[in-house]
C-alpha cells in the first residue's frame, strides 16, 4: 500500500480494503462479504482513523467507498451488537462507545474536509444506509436495496441518519423508512433523492474496478479531482454548513468570514484565473486549507 507521493502512509486496515485507482483519488471497499460487510466496532474505529488521514493527505482530493460481494454495508454486526448489550446488563463497562464519534463506519456523522462518494453495489442495510445519508454523491446498481430496518430488531438507526434524511426525503417518507423499516429500490431511492444515478448491475465474478456502479463514481471522483482542491473543500463546506444549520443565509455569513481570505490568497484562484485569461489548463497544487 506505499505510495511515494503521500507526505504519510494510511493506517493499516482489517476491514477496508484501500487502493487509489487514479490520480488523488482513494477507493476503500467493505471487505467482509459473508457478513454482508456488516461492521465491527473495531473495524469502524479503524476506518474513522483512515478518514482521517484521508483529510489530512495534501495529495487526496476525492474518495469513493463501495463493498465486496454482493452488499455494501448491512450495517452493524448484530452479534457483537448482542455480546455489548448483554455485558451492559451484566454492569460491565466498554472501553469505547460503539461508534467513533463520526458515526457509523466513521461516516453518518463525519463532517471532514474532503468529499466522500458511494458506490452502491447491493443491498445497504441499517448502518450501510445511514452512511448514504450523509455521503457527498451516491450511485447505485439496479438491483440496489435500502432499508433502516433497526425497528424489526428492536433498537433505533440513531448514528445520524433520521435528521439528515427527512431533509433528503421529508418527513412522509422518512416515517415509511424508519417505522415500516421497509426496504426500497434504487429506482425509489432516486425519486426520492438519494441518488445521483443509477447503473448497471455487474456480473458476480466481476472484479470491484470493473463494475458500472464503481467506474460512475470514479468518473465523478475523477472530475472532482481536475478542480481546483481549494474550491471543491470550500464549496463542500458551504453545502453542509446550509444543510446542518438550515439558515442558508446565516450558513453564507459564516462560510464567507471563514473561508473567503484563504481563497483569495490562494495559489489555486490565482492559477485559475490567469489559465483562463491565457486560454490554458490550470496546473492545480494539493491544497493547503
Amino acid at each position: 500500500m506505499a505510495h511515494p507521493a503521500f507526505k504519510s502512509q494510511p493506517p493499516a486496515q482489517t476491514y477496508g480494503v484501500v487502493s487509489f485507482p487514479a490520480r488523488h483519488v482513494m477507493l476503500v471497499v467493505f471487505t467482509r462479504p459473508r457478513a454482508l460487510n456488516a461492521m465491527t466496532s473495531a473495524g469502524e474505529y479503524e476506518l474513522e482513523a483512515l478518514f482521517a488521514w484521508y483529510d489530512k493527505e495534501p495529495s487526496l482530493r476525492c474518495a469513493i467507498v463501495t463493498g465486496a460481494g454482493r452488499a455494501f454495508c448491512a450495517g452493524m454486526d448484530l452479534k457483537e451488537w448482542n455480546q455489548r448489550s448483554l455485558r451492559r446488563a451484566a454492569g460491565e463497562s466498554e472501553d469505547r462507545p460503539m461508534n467513533p464519534p463520526s458515526g457509523f463506519g466513521a461516516l453518518s456523522r463525519r463532517h471532514g474536509k474532503k468529499p466522500v462518494i458511494a458506490a452502491v453495489n447491493g443491498l445497504a442495510f441499517g448502518g450501510g444506509m445511514e452512511i448514504l445519508a450523509n455521503l457527498d454523491l451516491v450511485v447505485a446498481a439496479k438491483s440496489a436495496v435500502f432499508a433502516l430496518s433497526e425497528a424489526k430488531r428492536g433498537v433505533v438507526p440513531n448514528a445520524g441518519s433520521l435528521p439528515r434524511l427527512v431533509r433528503t426525503f421529508g418527513r412522509p417518507r422518512t416515517m415509511q423508512l424508519a417505522l415500516t423499516g421497509r426496504s426500497i429500490t434504487a429506482a425509489e431511492a432516486k425519486e426520492w433523492g438519494l441518488l445521483n444515478a443509477i447503473t448497471d448491475d455487474n456480473a458476480d465474478d466481476c472484479p470491484v474496478l470493473e463494475r458500472p456502479v464503481v467506474k460512475a463514481a470514479l468518473d465523478y471522483a475523477v472530475a472532482i479531482a481536475g478542480n481546483s482542491p481549494d474550491s471543491v473543500i470550500i464549496a463542500r463546506a458551504s453545502i453542509i454548513a446550509g444543510w446542518e444549520d438550515g439558515s442558508a443565509e446565516n450558513a453564507s455569513r459564516l462560510n464567507c468570514e471563514k473561508w473567503d481570505e484563504h481563497l483569495d490568497d490562494s495559489e489555486n484562484m490565482s492559477e485559475g484565473l490567469l489559465a483562463f485569461v491565457e486560454k490554458r489548463a490550470p496546473k492545480w497544487v494539493d491544497s493547503k486549507l
